[in-house]
């Protein structure tokens, strides 16, 4: 689904009105829903590639915020950060490097051909693993402290208006926004709309 398709048209007035007639209790669980949705419009099966992502980080968050043992603390960074960073080379850089790998061997005389993956590049992929990463970091610094609900950690990865486009966003500003209980401001949602009718032309 395209910003400037006429899906979202339909979709993006449906959640925002959905979202203010929801109890704040449960409007987490409403943009989660939303932004899943969002992100299978582009292929359902990258779902879980995404929650395989969010996992990894939300289970490396939770361990390092349960010792204080720098060394194990460490450990858990590593592992976050070699997993996370993992699922990205293989997706986005793999069929590259090989392909440079096997130019290179060619020049020295050596015919021959590298494997490659033949896979669908996911939408967005770089994005919300540098936003996890950033997030096990910012825990690992002591600057934000491990969210304990997966599904608002979730929502923190999946949330559909920066999820395929950016920016990254950081734990410490948009975590806490999930909990705020937003009340409809006529003023508010008329700049909004107007700010995102700007970004469309």
């Amino acid at each position: 689904m395209l910003f400037n398709s006429l899906n979202f048209l339909l979709f993006f007035p449906v959640v925002a009105m959905l979202y203010f007639a929801f109890p704040h209790r449960f409007r987490w669980g409403l943009l989660l829903a939303a932004s899943y949705y969002f992100y299978m419009c582009w292929n359902p099966g990258y779902a879980v590639l995404i929650l395989t992502t969010t996992a990894i980080a939300y289970w490396s968050g939770i361990k390092i915020g349960q010792t204080d043992d720098l060394q194990l603390r460490k450990i858990y960074l590593i592992l976050s950060l070699i997993v996370s960073l993992g699922i990205l080379f293989v997706f986005k850089y793999f069929n590259f490097s090989m392909s440079a790998f096997t130019d290179v061997i060619n020049v020295f005389g050596f015919d021959y051909n590298t494997p490659t993956l033949k896979l669908l590049l996911p939408v967005g992929i770089s994005f919300y693993t540098f936003q996890t990463l950033s997030y096990s970091i910012d825990v690992y610094r002591g600057q934000m402290k491990a969210e304990k609900n997966f599904g608002i950690f979730a929502l923190y990865v999946s949330f559909f208006p920066q999820l395929v486009a950016g920016p990254i966003e950081r734990s410490t500003n948009l975590l806490p926004q999930f909990y705020i209980k937003h009340t409809f401001d006529y003023q508010r949602v008329t700049d909004g709309l107007k700010l995102m009718l700007w970004g469309f032309f």
